[in-house]
């Protein structure tokens, strides 16, 4: 498909991108630069129509990308203690930069998050049938996964937006404290439940494509299949640290350490891996993109 930027392919891609401090943020910068495209970084705060009205006119941009948000430091038990400050962002902000972007004519990618369903029993654990684009959410467990459920069923009625539904988000920057793997690998005990993830390094350059396809709706934006906390920690042990050990507990014993419950679940990626066959499962992307590079274990003879 040869890309497009607004039907013309003529027009050369300038993208306006909302989450500068924040980690895919920060990324999306990266990968732009990476591919000769030119961005710009949003300076009005979501809440404020005004300001991102300035910023469109300096911009003016062909796309629109939504990486900020809050979820919370250092992690979403903050929001159930902070429940204004989430809704002025993750549900005024992002509404009014939707609004804003279809007065302006302008695709809207909007990283979201699949963290917003349960395994239930139309979707067991271990069966293999995830949740689909269409299914509504069955998971208000915490206050920031119920404002992200409100606001994705608000969308729908955006015909300009393309929402990307991430969950437990992985980089191959061991560092980052937001990182999935950092999170896990540094946890007194954690829990051992199969769940789809996102591989940052594969996903996001994917999303960019989708901006150059014009490309809207939802999507499930996860690497196809689950993987569980022990499997992502022994691939750790394998590549990382070979004298890593860690402890499990189950949920019950988990909820005595936090305030709001978790999501876990199975995404279905077919309508994702259909747009882009490449798409490697979890566990193969997990080791090209993250295990791999950042090898400190020697190799097996």
């Amino acid at each position: 498909m040869v890309s497009q930027s607004n039907g013309s392919p003529a027009t050369p891609l300038n993208f306006l991108i909302y989450g500068r401090t924040g980690w895919i943020g920060g990324l999306l910068g990266k990968i732009c630069e990476s591919q000769g495209i030119n961005y710009t970084y949003g300076s009005g705060r979501l809440e404020s129509r005004d300001t991102l009205i300035a910023d469109i006119a300096a911009v003016n941009p062909t796309h629109v990308f939504n990486a900020a948000g809050v979820t919370g430091r250092p992690n979403v038990d903050w929001c159930e203690s902070h429940k204004v400050e989430t809704i002025r962002t993750n549900v005024v902000g992002t509404l009014t930069l939707a609004d804003v972007c279809r007065e302006k004519g302008l695709i809207l990618i909007n990283y979201a998050t699949g963290c917003i369903f349960e395994y239930d029993s139309d979707h067991p654990l271990g069966s293999g049938v995830g949740f689909k684009e269409e299914d509504s959410p069955n998971f208000t467990g915490s206050f920031y996964s119920k404002t992200k459920a409100m606001v994705e069923e608000l969308l729908k009625n955006y015909d300009n937006v393309c929402t990307l539904r991430v969950r437990m988000p992985i980089s191959s920057d061991l560092t980052n404290p937001r990182n999935f793997i950092t999170k896990i690998s540094r946890y007194e005990k954690v829990v051992n439940i199969p769940n789809s993830m996102t591989i940052l390094d594969e996903l996001l350059p994917i999303s960019i494509e989708m901006a150059k396809r014009n490309l809207t709706g939802i999507y499930n934006f996860t690497n196809p299949g689950c993987v569980s906390h022990n499997e992502v920690l022994e691939l750790y042990r394998e590549y990382i640290d070979s004298s890593y050990t860690w402890k499990n507990f189950n949920l019950e014993e988990q909820a005595k350490v936090i305030v709001a419950p978790r999501s876990n679940n199975e995404l279905d990626t077919t309508k994702l891996k259909t747009e882009f066959p490449e798409l490697l499962s979890i566990k193969e992307s997990l080791v090209k993109y993250v295990f791999e590079p950042n090898r400190k274990t020697p190799v097996a003879a």
